[in-house]
């Protein structure tokens, strides 16, 4: 493929768009010489017609949902309706600023409300529901933070321990450590359940709380959920859901039923809005009844009267405050919500069903194809664990060297070498919006490339061969990134 010319490269002296420029607003009087200029420097000179084909073909070269598949285990990245976002954009919504008084945001809030009751509902939470938190990771944070906060609040100050599986998600340690907590990690049985007997060893008066997902990131459910809450309540801790892979049971079973105190969700991953790149994101928190003083503010409620308006610090003094400039996300927050109404009850459980019956499907396919699975034994949840490690031990071949080579065929890697218990692994959920007609080309693809790999690893690590850049040194580009542009004079 010909390697793309960057925006610089179309650059040529004089060239310049046909539309005129408004005049620059007037400087500072104040503003130092040496500060000021008359010309932009080191902006390339391109036309108008240059400046839409090159970023018109730009965006011709990108994987997204609307383009590939993309199996992207732990992430749910699935199908966005369209609907969604043309509601979400109705002026009304759009043009709406968010420091108009209530009185005029009547509509917005009242969605906003909805929107915190139905998640409470899906999710068990009866403490209620915060929509504040702007990503995942926010949301995560906040849940620990109510946690820590609780124990506080209560002069149980001993209370610094938060309890992580092996197989949590990278971002769980990070979080306890981030709200002053030091973390226990607890082993992982061989069938994927917890290890029940290492989590006893470690409870006791410095036990905060254990951070989970269930299922988990390995793709199973933990069947004894109920125990595990009951032996860390017990010991006076606190269950925090990792709600990234709520998709798995959504309609099905609820985490507030398990025995969780606190869940963030993904609403950008499970309630199907755009994300990626960083952005856009939700991570709303629900609570039970126990962490509800503590939930961050702004939290939407309905008056007596009717009407909506926004709980702040001074009605909950408690709370572990804001976490964003005004209320979340609030375009990602009407996408989710519309969604969510458009699905009803039914349609959330719909959403479990196909998205694990497409996972065991392609689970089920793949082993036929040659692949070894990591948990065999387990029916899978939303996502699931290949191991390439037996081609790795007879050609060389890894899991990157197969994620490389899916980019050839149109199809986005899978989650690489996550969970990091299981070596050479694949992370791989279909979410619940691909059709079966994807699923075994995704399934073809696969066999092909394992064919490759045993016929030809040489020439199979050379992947990918097809895409605008070719195979890069990953290690050398994370240490030496280099993403200045130097013209001729300083190259």
């Amino acid at each position: 493929m010909v390697r793309s010319m960057l925006i610089f490269e179309h650059s040529r002296p004089g060239r310049s768009a046909a539309a005129q420029m408004p005049p620059p607003c007037a400087l500072p009087d104040d503003l130092p010489d040496a500060l000021r200029r008359t010309t932009p420097i080191g902006l390339p000179e391109v036309s108008e017609m240059d400046v839409v084909r090159h970023y018109t073909s730009l965006s011709q070269k990108n994987f997204s949902i609307d383009t590939n598949f993309y199996p992207l285990g732990s992430c749910t990245m699935k199908y966005n309706p369209r609907a969604c976002n043309s509601l979400a954009m109705l002026d009304g919504f759009l043009d709406r600023h968010p420091c108009a008084p209530e009185s005029l945001s009547q509509g917005f809030l009242s969605c906003m409300y909805d929107l915190q009751e139905i998640l409470a509902d899906v999710t068990g939470m009866r403490g209620g529901v915060s929509l504040t938190p702007m990503a995942g990771a926010q949301g995560e944070f906040a849940g620990v933070a109510m946690i820590m906060a609780y124990h506080r609040q209560r002069n149980d100050t001993a209370r610094t321990e938060i309890i992580v599986p092996d197989a949590a998600h990278g971002t769980n340690p990070a979080t306890a450590t981030m709200c002053g907590a030091s973390v226990r990690e607890i082993p992982t049985l061989a069938d994927g359940d917890i290890d029940l007997d290492a989590l006893q060893a470690v409870l006791g008066p410095h036990t905060a709380g254990i951070m989970l997902t269930n299922p988990s990131t390995i793709g199973v459910f933990e069947r004894r959920i109920q125990e595990i809450a009951r032996r860390v309540h017990a010991a006076g801790g606190l269950l925090y859901y990792d709600g990234a892979n709520l998709n798995a049971i959504l309609g099905k079973v609820r985490p507030g039923d398990m025995g969780f105190d606190a869940i963030h969700m993904n609403l950008h991953k499970t309630f199907s809005t755009p994300h990626g790149g960083g952005g856009p994101g939700a991570g709303a928190v629900g609570v039970s009844e126990r962490l509800q003083p503590f939930l961050p503010i702004p939290i939407v409620e309905k008056r007596a009267d009717g009407r909506y308006g926004y709980v702040r610090k001074k009605d909950r003094p408690l709370s572990i405050g804001r976490l964003s400039a005004f209320a979340g996300n609030a375009g990602v927050l009407l996408r989710a919500y519309i969604y969510a109404r458009m699905l009803g009850g039914a349609g959330m459980r719909r959403v479990a069903e196909y998205a694990t019956l497409n996972a065991n499907y392609l689970a089920v396919e793949l082993r036929k194809a040659g692949f070894t699975l990591a948990y065999p034994a387990r029916r899978a949840s939303h996502e699931f664990i290949v191991t390439v490690a037996p081609q790795k031990k007879t050609s060389g071949v890894t899991a990157l060297d197969f994620s490389k080579a899916l980019l050839d065929h149109g199809i986005h890697a899978p989650t690489n070498y996550f969970p990091l218990l299981v070596p050479e692994c694949l992370l791989i959920e279909p979410t619940e919006t691909e059709s079966k007609d994807t699923l075994d080309h995704f399934v073809a693809v696969m066999r092909t490339l394992l064919q490759q790999a045993q016929s030809d690893p040489a020439e199979f690590k050379q992947a990918p061969r097809t895409t605008p850049v070719r195979r890069l040194d990953d290690v050398k580009a994370v240490k030496e990134l280099d993403v200045t542009w130097r013209g001729p004079a300083a190259a």
